[in-house]
């Protein structure tokens, strides 16, 4: 088959699918993408496109997201256009619609069946946005957000078919827009992240590596922020460091804001919330390790005696489900979509996202007593297996979804089961 992904960040939400298919061979695969420097594969050619405009800094808040879509999609046209006039047509476009690259494809390629990647309904109610009083929203906000659904309106009509993750985002679509989506997560690879009771990591402060024996606890964000709770797990630090003297804290993540308002201060959030608990942290106990190789934060995981996973209501971080996976002991904040994947005292611990005290007792507990909590690490896994694993679950549904929208002479060859 032909195949031709979008997604602005290559390989964002395809990484396995793509992968995937590549393994199998046999078919011609192009990958459009802002992202600079991605090389080609066999089988796979990588095309590199331009936003076609930018919003003015000034630009009117109610269209400014439709301008910068609305460039991407004109520049991912273009890209469209170039493909087409070097003979390259495709049976089937999968990409994401959120930045707007889908949105012109139907006027290139008409004829062309296109499956596209719907990951959030901006909400002024029951999302992120004015959940927490710390942080509350503009009054603008509800006309903000409505305005910025204008590209899932709109791309509504342009797809063919469209896939949502989680059940929670797939709630948060209006029921008109719901009738043209399934739903299936992307894909955990569970029989590659798996618990390693070996697992080790250097940390240069202490100029040996720390492992299981160690008592980590373990907190992970892309960036640290307050929409994945980083106040309330800083706020928490205090107790259980005092009340672990040997409890060491590896935190994963960028100082950047990926949603959300940012920090006024120089180094973001992290630097706002070390100024705010200052001297009641014990800092040679904490590492901040930045964002770090997909190996280094699978052994942390591996070796973590508590992850900690907080986060407003909002779209479910990967490194969640990739955690369970890995048998991790989770505590996590009690809001949606957290649990759709966790049931207190089965698959993890559930606490109040606006209780730091609350947080820290039960990572205190975990900390103190692990055995009493070995099972929920296995359990979870067990879930994760059985309702999100990418090779014999996600994968069949999402090829099965493919195949319905070509001729059964272009269809890819469902992946054989595995028992």
């Amino acid at each position: 088959m032909k195949l031709l992904f979008v997604h602005q960040n290559f390989a964002g939400q395809y990484r396995e699918i793509l992968d995937w298919l590549l393994a199998q061979g046999g078919h011609e695969i192009v990958f459009l993408t802002q992202r600079k420097g991605i090389s080609d594969r066999d089988g796979l050619r990588v095309v590199q496109y331009d936003s076609d405009r930018k919003p003015a800094k000034d630009a009117y808040a109610l269209s400014r997201y439709w301008e910068e879509c609305t460039g991407n999609g004109f520049g991912a046209a273009k890209a469209f256009q170039k493909l087409d006039e070097e003979g390259f047509k495709p049976d089937l476009i999968v990409g994401h619609v959120g930045w707007g690259e889908l949105t012109f494809s139907k006027q290139v390629w008409p004829d062309v069946p296109v499956l596209g990647y719907f990951e959030y309904f901006y909400l002024a109610q029951g999302g992120p946005v004015g959940f927490d009083p710390e942080y509350p929203a503009s009054p603008h906000a509800p006309f903000i957000m409505h305005a910025n659904n204008a590209m899932n309106f709109s791309n509504i009509e342009t797809v063919d078919l469209g896939v949502v993750p989680t059940k929670w985002q797939q709630d948060s679509f209006p029921g008109s827009l719901q009738k043209k989506l399934y739903r299936c997560h992307d894909g955990i690879r569970t029989d590659r992240l798996k618990p390693n009771p070996d697992a080790s990591i250097p940390l240069g402060r202490l100029g040996r590596d720390v492992t299981k024996d160690d008592e980590v606890f373990t907190y992970m964000a892309r960036n640290l922020e307050p929409t994945r709770g980083f106040h309330q797990f800083m706020r928490a630090l205090p107790n259980i460091l005092d009340a672990r003297p040997n409890a060491r804290a590896i935190v994963i993540g960028g100082n950047e804001a990926s949603y959300g308002k940012k920090s006024s201060l120089k180094g973001g959030y992290r630097a706002q919330m070390e100024r705010e608990v200052g001297d009641k942290v014990d800092w040679d106990r904490v590492h901040f390790v930045g964002r770090v190789p997909y190996s280094e934060y699978q052994k942390i995981i591996q070796l973590t005696r508590c992850h900690i996973y907080l986060t407003a209501p909002f779209v479910l971080s990967w490194s969640l489900l990739e955690s369970m996976a890995m048998e991790a002991t989770i505590v996590a904040s009690d809001t949606a979509p957290v649990r759709e994947v966790i049931s207190h005292g089965k698959t993890g611990l559930l606490v109040d996202y606006f209780d730091p005290e609350a947080i820290a007792a039960q990572v205190v507990k975990v900390l103190e007593n692990p055995k009493s909590f070995a099972k929920l690490g296995p359990a979870a896994r067990k879930m994760i297996v059985k309702k999100y694993d990418f090779e014999t679950v996600c994968l069949p549904e999402h090829i099965k979804r493919m195949n319905s929208l070509v001729p059964k002479s272009k269809a890819i060859p469902l992946p054989k089961s595995k028992k």
